[in-house]
């Protein structure tokens, strides 16, 4: 396989393929707004959407500091799914009904995006194919079994559980030993989706400046080079770039992910890989990997390469080390032999937001009028959308508009959690657990015990994770 000709960078492969927008105006001056909304991915345009929709003369205000998408939004997999970081967590807080009322949410959430973008006439190629996760090592196949259940006892009761036979008939992965596929995914592309959600919060009359990096959010005050925006409502949507804001250093790390991306297949190479529901694809790895057959059939696909930067550091570029695309080349070539002598045309990188404790949140804090949303931990393409419209009805409620809703009684809505380690032991930290995760996959791919590595297991408790 070939990685001469990659592009590296260039903020991910879907600008590439659609390419990089002009940025709108930044903002003029001093203004002022009924809400600012600080960050213009996912969270920010679907907030701005729902707000616009359920009240249409309000006077909101997005700020950016590229363009709209330029962060997770345009770089992740295209995984629309119903994961939600966090859920046992909020199971062990809350009970265990709490949690499957946000679970039900999640599953709900998949279909409401995939409804929007129909009626927005969104062409973001969508397609229904459920999620898969496979196991391809005994350990992973414990893991797996596990999982399944959780999944079923949390209210997924369509979930089927798929022995090595079924599951290589339905994507020919080698050495694939069982699979779990839920209904509640679909296949997206990043870019199409952010751009076609911008350009319709646009015409409902939402204010979009791009090029306007917000230095310091106060309440009612959000500051940037150009000027200040007041509002009585100022909320942050800013995810895996949180650390990027006066105060903020400390609160969601900005964790890596990487992905490449293959030239388009030949009908050969598919007759042999199979994959034709187009299903999205993921593993029982503890460094997992997620992937995607694209609607002009390639495969992308990612997975951890340098997990986090030293003080909180993002990128600017998308460019992921030349280590990383070989490393993601070769979980390619191992799951699907074929690919061998595939061209990989893209590989980038971006940061998505992580808490201490590796729960999503959603807030609205009602003495101050400055909300929050994020720390979704790579489940942030479905999560984003509950999360607007949560913020949308505590923004409803807060200003009497109406009184509680389903979705504001969800666990997940005014959690708290501590700040991250300071540096270097939050650098030591990240770095470690991924050390250990790695070595435990690699123990795992000759081992014949179905018992998950012991190294990992105790890579999990350092991060807080269970």
């Amino acid at each position: 396989m070939s990685t001469v000709s990659t592009v590296n960078g260039g903020i991910s492969f879907w600008y590439a393929d659609q390419g990089t927008p002009l940025a709108r105006e930044p903002l003029p001056g001093d203004a002022t707004a009924d809400i600012c909304i600080v960050g213009g991915g996912y969270t920010g345009l679907w907030t701005a959407y729902y707000l616009k929709k359920a009240v249409p003369f309000l006077n909101i205000t997005v700020l950016e500091a590229k363009f709209c998408g330029y962060g997770a939004s345009g770089r992740n997999g295209g995984w629309l799914y119903n994961g939600i970081a966090g859920r046992d967590r909020y199971a062990k807080l809350h009970g265990h009904e709490a949690a499957v009322r946000l679970q039900q949410a999640m599953n709900e959430t998949v279909d409401e995006v995939v409804r929007v973008a129909a009626e927005e006439d969104i062409d973001a190629d969508i397609h229904r194919g459920g999620v898969l996760e496979v196991a391809y090592t005994p350990a992973q196949l414990a893991r797996l079994k596990d999982f399944h259940s959780v999944e079923i006892a949390f209210g997924e009761t369509d979930r089927v559980l798929r022995g090595a036979r079924e599951t290589c008939e339905r994507v020919n992965i080698t050495g694939a030993v069982g699979s779990s596929w839920t209904p509640h995914g679909a296949r997206l592309h990043p870019v199409k989706l952010v751009k076609g959600l911008a350009a319709t919060v646009e015409a409902l009359g939402v204010t979009i400046h791009e090029s306007t990096p917000v230095t310091e959010i106060k309440p009612k005050h959000a500051h940037t080079p150009y000027g200040t925006v007041r509002a009585p409502y100022i909320l942050r949507c800013t995810e895996g770039f949180t650390a990027n804001l006066k105060g903020q250093r400390r609160t969601w790390l900005p964790m890596n992910s990487s992905m490449i991306a293959t030239e388009p297949l030949p009908r050969s190479v598919w007759d042999t890989i199979g994959w034709d529901g187009r299903e999205t694809l993921g593993d029982m790895a503890h460094a997992y990997m997620y992937a995607q057959r694209t609607a002009d059939d390639r495969i992308a696909l990612g997975g951890r390469g340098v997990p986090y930067r030293f003080g909180s550091g993002t990128d600017n570029d998308g460019r992921t080390q030349p280590a990383t695309i070989e490393a993601l080349r070769d979980i390619l070539v191992r799951l699907f032999p074929t690919t061998a002598g595939a061209r990989i045309d893209h590989a980038w990188s971006g940061v998505l937001g992580v808490p201490r404790d590796w729960c999503a949140t959603v807030t609205l804090d009602r003495s101050t009028g400055l909300g929050w949303a994020g720390g979704y931990v790579g489940s942030g393409v479905a999560t984003t959308n509950l999360a607007a419209r949560t913020l949308r009805d505590l923004i409803q409620q807060d200003s009497g508009q109406s009184g509680p809703t389903e979705l504001t009684a969800l666990p997940w809505v005014g959690h708290k959690v501590r700040r991250w380690e300071l540096e270097p032991f939050r650098w030591l930290g990240v770095h470690g657990m991924y050390a250990a995760y790695r070595a435990a996959d690699r123990r795992e791919l000759t081992s014949p015990r179905p018992g998950t590595d012991p190294v990992a297991k105790a890579a999990d408790r350092l991060a807080g994770r269970h």
